[in-house]
């Protein structure tokens, strides 16, 4: 039986997530030197302190990278426990050889590996790390 819900033939998608970062050019630089994501120019709206970066990746997703005066810091321990809300954001490669590759690469420029390379009960090969703002990610892919 299917249990899934909605309409398959509905345009939906995922079109872009943002993150407010104090760090805007580490955080770009991490997305697209680790994780294969194209920088647009920066976007700086001078009267606001604002200023954006939009990542894009070869799924058509993107990431906003976000940063302006006054926004407080998050209280939530993203690095060491779970919570409502959105917790992690995943990268999808082409193999499990990727993701052990992806893992190794990050693990030698001093990011933390948090839980893998392993594979998980509903079918995919994966590990947990950090950026470098502790925001969660997963590199995953479909187990062989």
């Amino acid at each position: 039986m299917d249990e899934r819900i909605g309409d398959p033939e509905a345009p939906g998608m995922i079109e872009h997530i943002a993150i407010w970062t104090p760090n805007l050019e580490a955080l770009r630089d991490f997305y697209c030197c680790y994780l294969g994501g194209i920088s647009n120019d920066l976007y700086t709206n001078a009267t606001r302190g604002f200023q954006s970066y939009f990542i894009s990746f070869g799924s058509g997703a993107r990431l906003e990278l976000m940063s302006m005066p006054g926004i407080p810091e998050s209280t939530l321990d993203r690095t060491a426990t779970q919570h409502m809300g959105l917790i992690h954001l995943a990268f999808g490669v082409d193999s499990m050889e990727e993701v052990d590759q992806k893992a190794h690469q990050l693990a030698s420029a001093g990011y933390p590996i948090l839980k893998g390379p392993r594979r998980t009960g509903d079918g995919y090969y994966e590990f947990e790390t950090l950026d470098p703002d502790g925001n969660r990610l997963e590199v995953t892919t479909k187990a062989n």
